[in-house]
């Protein structure tokens, strides 16, 4: 495995991180106030091609591989964790769109999600359906050359802010589980659709919320993959996005550890800078080693992945260790602030609140180890 970026690829991950710290750092507790992600950080995201890099260059992306995606995502993280949403949304829905869509009306969203003009969101969970998704209500029913949807989605990033997204709903209600469930590319503003934020704690910016669908009238050109089969043939870009969320965390992670490091040579007691200290030193060696070896990981199941290499159970690990991890750190790192890092001066706390999210979202902990295991089981049977 060979992480190493060529020329193009080093000046891409550069930028981004020039961004992060230039244009989104300053303002990430502006952005938790406001309760939003701008339009025109979004924008200029995409028109600096830091949107959905890895997707092909006719569909408006820049064709690269995943560890580079991966590796501007952990770039803007690093900046504002909330943020960094945008493009963990538009990489998992963009090889949705890219790889399933069957018309041009439902491929002509792509360039406008990856240029930042629109931005899109997935809408899996259900009030009774989360870790068991594929029990999902939501119901789309033919009528001629649409269908009609009617339901609720819940726990939806960006559900306020979002122009389109990828919905999946059950096509055929005779059938419950995985089959009978097909996905759509679906517009925001059709008529029937309402929408909600909730009341979080943390990663207030991304808008989590629900979305109502009330006889909402969708094309049928607008089917991502086979009517019945888009739960089967979609899930599989999953193991993408968690490795992405591997890197989204670690990017937060790297930059309240590059504080405190900071910050343990600046302060003095007994005379001399904390740093100096083991009591002080050895908790923050140990967060480097556990950093190190969780960014790792992402990064070669995200290796496995531009090498088309199983990758299920390593992108498991990605996701229930590294939102752990990160709050670990974190946690460590307020702490090492001694009653400044408790206090609001400092993003320890809005970073803690948002990083948690991610230890519910996307898959719980208890869900990857039980994807882990079965896979292991599969490997190792007798």
């Amino acid at each position: 495995m060979d992480f190493s970026l060529n020329a193009e690829q080093q000046a891409l991950v550069e930028t981004a991180a020039r961004f992060a710290r230039e244009r989104l750092a300053p303002h990430y507790k502006a952005r938790e106030q406001a309760e939003r992600v701008e339009r025109e950080i979004i924008l200029e995201m995409g028109q600096m091609g830091l949107l959905g890099a890895e997707l092909p260059e006719a569909a408006g992306g820049l064709g690269l591989d995943c560890v580079t995606s991966g590796l501007l995502l952990e770039q803007i993280a690093y900046g504002d964790f909330n943020v960094s949403y945008v493009n963990l949304l538009v990489s998992l829905c963009g090889q949705i769109v890219s790889t399933h869509a069957k018309s041009e009306q439902a491929r002509g969203w792509l360039a406008e999600v990856i240029g930042g003009s629109k931005s899109i969101a997935i809408a899996l969970t259900e009030p009774c359906a989360g870790s068991d998704a594929a029990h999902l209500k939501l119901r789309a029913t033919a009528d001629g050359d649409d269908f009609i949807l009617s339901g609720e989605k819940t726990s939806i990033s960006l559900a306020t802010q979002a122009d389109v997204a990828v919905v999946f709903a059950r096509t055929d209600a005779d059938v419950d589980g995985a089959r009978g469930i097909s996905a759509f590319l679906v517009p925001m503003d059709l008529p029937g659709i309402s929408r909600t934020q909730f009341d979080d704690i943390g990663t207030r910016p991304v808008g989590r919320g629900s979305i109502f669908f009330d006889a909402v009238r969708v094309s049928r050109q607008m089917m991502l993959g086979d009517e019945g089969q888009g739960f089967i043939q979609v899930m599989q870009g999953f193991d993408y996005s968690r490795a992405l969320i591997g890197l989204q965390c670690m990017g937060v992670a790297r930059a309240s550890l590059d504080e405190t490091w900071r910050y343990v040579q600046e302060r003095e007691a007994f005379g001399k800078p904390i740093g100096a200290f083991q009591g002080v030193s050895f908790p923050l060696a140990e967060a480097e080693t556990f950093y190190e070896a969780c960014r790792l990981l992402c990064l070669r199941t995200l290796w496995l992945k531009d090498n088309q290499l199983p990758h299920t159970a390593e992108a498991a690990m990605c996701k229930w260790w590294a939102p752990k991890l990160a709050c670990e750190i974190i946690h460590q790192c307020l702490l090492t602030h001694g009653h400044g890092g408790y206090g609001s001066d400092y993003d320890f706390g809005q970073r803690y609140r948002d990083v948690m999210g991610l230890q519910i979202g996307d898959g719980t902990a208890n869900i990857m180890k039980m994807i882990i295991g079965r896979q292991k089981l599969e490997q190792y049977r007798i």
